[in-house]
């Protein structure tokens, strides 16, 4: 069977499905990925965007830290593509139960999606980390490079860093979602970050469908695999 149709079928089918979503959903939306060849990874920096991106970088180099951030982790004009769309609708007839997202771009809550778990955080949403007063990006961009709270402290993205715990709630939310698929539609992702990518490991529904233009390491578990981006795919889909 055409791999589009068997995709559509599925869709058709299934009452409650979940979508796990990476960088891959993004990149039609002109956000770089991390791990392509053209992605933030392979990319000439002073320091590794995995340092960059750590907490004891936060801590100990603020000013490198938030040059990075600014640069290369803020998209605000950014809109959804038609993948985000989907999605999406999807919910509204009924037929997801929601999106567990890797991303911190609000996309998904842009295109409409209103149950998204964010596991590595947003860019939208910050802290102090000394009187913990809540900021809005906005906020932040229109601080100094590193924004200071009123009371003195620095304030953070609230962005899981290397070196961070997930929030216990978001895992409990998200692992209860898989559980209860019965369709596991992974999109954009090489499911190589831990310990997000372990998650899939919880479902025992019917059917793992993988979207990403790569393989990944579930490639053998999976009952449809298609390598193509999401906006291809998504733009034969009919929902």
């Amino acid at each position: 069977m055409d791999q589009i149709k068997e995709l559509q079928n599925l869709i058709e089918s299934s009452h409650k499905i979940v979508f796990f979503t990476g960088a891959g959903i993004s990149t039609e939306s002109n956000i770089p990925d991390f791990r392509s060849t053209t992605g933030l990874y392979n990319q000439e920096y002073a320091y590794p965007p995995e340092t960059i991106l750590s907490h004891h970088f936060f801590i100990s180099n603020t000013s490198e830290f938030y040059r990075f951030y600014r640069n290369k982790m803020i998209y605000t004009d950014a809109l959804p593509n038609i993948a985000h769309q989907c999605i999406a609708r999807l919910e509204d007839m009924g037929k997801c139960l929601g999106v567990i997202t890797q991303n911190i771009d609000n996309l998904h809550q842009e295109a409409g999606s209103k149950h998204v778990i964010e596991l590595h955080g947003t860019v939208y949403h910050n802290h102090c980390t000394t009187c913990n007063k809540e900021y809005s990006l906005e906020d932040i961009l229109n601080k100094e490079l590193v924004p200071l709270c009123n009371c003195g402290g620095i304030i953070k993205p609230d962005v899981i860093l290397y070196e961070e715990a997930l929030n216990e709630k978001d895992i409990d939310e998200a692992l209860s979602m898989i559980m209860n698929a019965d369709l596991l539609i992974v999109c954009g992702t090489s499911l190589s970050v831990y310990p997000a990518a372990g998650f899939l490991r919880y479902f025992k529904g019917e059917h793992l469908v993988l979207l990403n233009k790569t393989a990944t390491p579930y490639d053998n578990q999976a009952d449809l695999i298609i390598q193509d981006t999401l906006g291809h795919i998504f733009s034969q889909i009919h929902i």
